[in-house]
């Protein structure tokens, strides 16, 4: 989606280009120099939604990143779930050598 500034902004430089060049051929700097500060006004504004296009779009990028981060991570722990309803002696295993550890760090205190 672009942005309105970036429209709005285009409209006015191109107003401002056309302003600018009919005043230099009447003559008239008063609108050359309108039609030029026009044309500057107009960038800036492009530029302006051309900034704010980026930053949305970086936004998406990372939301979509972070949830496809969050489900691997489901993915991860669902099959770590599952293997541990396959082998509940593994399971065992684990919970007493960490009980062990903990024991031990206790004990040394």
């Amino acid at each position: 989606m672009v942005d309105t500034n970036r429209i709005t902004g285009a409209a006015r430089e191109l107003g401002g280009k056309v302003q600018g060049a009919v005043g230099d051929l009447t003559g008239s700097h008063g609108d050359s120099l309108e039609g030029r500060l026009h044309e500057a006004q107009g960038a800036a504004e492009n530029l302006y939604g051309q900034a704010k296009d980026a930053v949305r779009h970086a936004a998406d990028t990372v939301s979509h990143q972070a949830e496809e981060a969050y489900d691997q991570g489901r993915q991860y722990a669902w099959e770590g779930h599952q293997k541990s309803v396959e082998w509940p002696h593994a399971s065992l295993v684990v919970a007493g050598l960490v009980g062990l550890g903990l024991g031990l760090l206790i004990s040394k205190l």
